[in-house]
């Protein structure tokens, strides 16, 4: 599979199969973050994998509900380790890195036929006392992952023209 491939047919799983995930396709999700960009090469960044029952229903919780969270095998937690960092454009390091990094894992999980679903609505205070995630550390994203249970949602983009200008803001 190539990388567009990867990038058209990819869609958010909300059901997941009970299937365990193997280990090597765990690492080589894992190793999809290590090897993505990041400001300066600082990888100022943590991953928490969570397979505890307990524990993925608790962040499903945290997650406002989301239940299907806490029913995927494995729970990837992405966090920033260095939040005041700033790139010179002004924009904080970690939220782009780390949101990078999430990019390429998810894109690394479809290719081996996993599913993901990018989750943004937490409560972070509450995930952090759920894994003891220092204060400092901000948490950016989780995902679910695992088989998926469902068949891919049709996803609605906007046009190319919709969202792209040449030489300047239109």
């Amino acid at each position: 599979m190539d990388v567009f491939t990867a990038v058209s047919q990819r869609s958010s799983v909300r059901a997941y199969k009970t299937t365990d995930v193997e280990e090597d396709k765990l690492k080589k999700v894992l190793e999809a973050a290590r090897l993505s960009p990041s400001a300066s090469n600082r990888q100022d960044w943590k991953f928490i994998v969570v397979r505890d029952r307990e524990t993925r229903k608790k962040l499903a919780q945290a997650a406002f509900g989301q239940s299907f969270i806490g029913e995927a095998p494995i729970v990837i937690v992405a966090c920033g380790t260095e939040p005041k960092t700033f790139m010179a454009c002004g924009q904080p390091a970690y939220t782009v890195d780390v949101s990078i990094a999430c990019a390429f894992m998810i894109l690394q999980a479809y290719e081996m036929g996993l599913g993901t679903c990018w989750i943004g609505a937490f409560e972070e205070d509450e995930v952090k006392k759920i894994l003891n995630i220092p204060k400092e550390v901000r948490v950016v994203a989780m995902t679910p992952l695992g088989y998926p249970n469902q068949s891919p949602s049709q996803k609605f983009r906007k046009s190319l023209d919709q969202i792209v200008c040449f030489e300047k803001y239109e």
